[in-house]
């Protein structure tokens, strides 16, 4: 409300917007999604199995557990933290995010969790499954055919629904608590408190927004810890150019074909300057690493797991090769039945002309050997 008063110099407006009814629906929409990570444990510190001679540890930090079965539900939840207490999220106006899936099925989780639409701006490629788990959770996935037009379409619902345009690539590295509050750093060193090496040589993340790989980084400055971050990059992605150019303007002419990871333009939420290492993964070396970890651990996972898990064996054999001991940890970043029609599908790779069998071989040989191929 708005009051006018007459004072002896003059006339003070005191505009005052408390709306009581916003009020506590904002209290309580804050409850619900910080209750949600209560009833949430945390997720598992799963074991790569490596030769004992090597003295060295792989481990994966398996995301696949959160109740929407990803990564990107930590990801959600800082979001709809922030535009909650932003103000930007309102009660019965849409939230709206640009996104290949995954993001997209979290935020459609906690939407309904506090009663508000949403809609998913996505590429018509997007997995069917990852579309049918959006609507499940009461979601409206919207396609477009050209993935670098998701951001602008994606403003333009928001400007004409009046909702909020959650934009992940933007808000991602400053929504999470990096410094602690249970992020996914904190829990990685908090697990690894009493193995052999709980301080790891490398961590190894992949990057859609970069908010991961930004909370890592950090997280291990702002600890002092001398735990290096690699990002793993898959092709027809921009991040590794970038990063070795210095140029924030790269961009590439076509979308990534491992779901969730790779941007055709360098995101606002990639801090390049935390990261110590970045790899180029051949997507077809991602689909192989993949099934590879399913022969180790009996456990699919989606391509990005790939990504990550192809770039700390390289890591690893960089250091049997070396002589050093320690640990390598990188990320199980969703669960593989989302993609039985893609990564696990032959027909699939052949028809995106994919050759994985070199990629198979060299995997089987260094776990055998501890040679990595040249």
């Amino acid at each position: 409300m708005s009051t006018v008063q007459h004072t002896p110099t003059g006339v003070t407006l005191d505009v005052d917007r408390t709306d009581g009814t916003y009020r506590d629906w904002l209290k309580e929409a804050v409850r619900k999604v910080q209750a949600d990570a209560n009833r949430s444990a945390d997720t598992h510190l799963l074991r790569f199995p490596l030769p004992e001679r090597w003295g060295i540890d792989l481990y994966l930090k398996d995301e696949s557990t959160h109740p929407t079965g990803s990564l990107k539900h930590r990801l959600a939840r800082s979001l709809f933290l922030y535009g909650l207490c932003n103000g930007w999220i309102r009660p019965d106006r849409p939230v709206i995010e640009a996104s290949s899936g995954s993001t997209a099925v979290s935020e459609a989780y906690f939407a309904k969790l506090i009663g508000v639409p949403f809609i998913a701006v996505m590429p018509r490629t997007t997995s069917a499954e990852k579309c049918r788990l959006i609507e499940f959770h009461g979601g409206r996935c919207h396609f477009v055919d050209d993935s670098r037009t998701m951001y602008e379409e994606s403003a333009r619902l928001a400007r004409e629904t009046g909702g909020h345009y959650m934009d992940q690539f933007t808000y991602a590295e400053r929504a999470t608590d990096w410094r602690g509050n249970n992020n996914i750093a904190e829990s990685i060193f908090r697990q690894l408190r009493l193995e052999r090496f709980p301080e790891p040589a490398w961590i190894v993340a992949t990057a859609g927004t970069g908010g991961t790989s930004a909370t890592l980084a950090r997280y291990v400055h702002y600890m002092q810890y001398d735990t290096r971050i690699c990002v793993a990059d898959p092709e027809n992605s921009c991040f590794f150019e970038g990063w070795t150019t210095g140029h924030a303007d790269v961009t590439c002419d076509c979308g990534s074909r491992i779901e969730g990871i790779g941007r055709p333009r360098m995101e606002p939420s990639f801090v390049p300057g935390a990261v110590d290492r970045m790899m180029k993964v051949p997507d077809a070396a991602s689909v192989a690493a993949v099934r590879a970890l399913e022969q180790a651990i009996g456990r699919k996972a989606g391509g990005s797991t790939g990504t990550g898990l192809w770039s700390a064996l390289k890591i690893v054999a960089g250091m049997v090769a070396d002589g050093r001991r320690g640990s390598v940890v990188t990320l199980l970043c969703d669960p593989g039945d989302r993609y039985l029609d893609k990564y696990y599908s032959d027909a699939w790779v052949a028809a995106q002309g994919l050759d994985i069998a070199p990629y198979t071989a060299a995997v089987e040989q260094f776990l055998d050997t501890g040679l990595w191929p040249e």
